[in-house]
């Protein structure tokens, strides 16, 4: 008789997503991503960090003050990550799993590659004008958004 108590597929791979999220450096703020092909392979993941070549102890981490000592102009998303890492052309029709409800500028990268839902954790900015933003974005295209409610399932990995 098989297992009953396996990892359905919305836990594993947002569970993928918050373990990817690990991988940033950022002191306050982790984001996970993974994008899945229509029949639940794993297509691609990202985090939230520095631009290839760009040193993490070189970049300004902080969230306030001067535009240009901060993060913001500099960070890229995990969304926008796990669709650079991506091999072209496959994500038509996939989902991407994110632990953080994607910003605008996350919002036209995940249009634009033919993603079609959106699963996320959290929404803590979706009073945000960048997260109106791409609610109507992703209305206006059909993508669907749903989000992911924790099972509370406890998982050890140990390293």
């Amino acid at each position: 008789m098989k297992r009953s108590d396996h990892l359905s597929w919305d836990e594993y791979f947002m569970g993928i997503a918050l373990l990817s999220a690990q991988r940033s450096k950022d002191p306050n703020t982790q984001v996970g991503a993974c994008i899945v092909s229509p029949d639940n392979k794993i297509l691609s993941m990202g985090y939230n960090g520095m631009p290839t070549g760009c040193g993490d102890d070189l970049m300004p981490w902080e969230r306030e003050g001067d535009f240009l000592d901060t993060k913001y102009p500099f960070v890229c998303h995990a969304e926008l990550n796990a669709i650079l890492n991506s091999s072209i052309g496959l994500l038509k029709n996939a989902r991407i799993y994110v632990s953080l409800f994607p910003c605008n500028e996350c919002a036209k990268a995940i249009i634009q590659c033919g993603i079609k839902e959106v699963v996320y954790m959290d929404d803590k900015y979706a009073d945000s004008d960048g997260v109106k933003a791409s609610k109507k974005m992703f209305g206006m295209t059909g993508v669907r958004l749903r989000q992911y409610i924790p099972t509370e399932r406890e998982v050890t990995i140990r390293l």
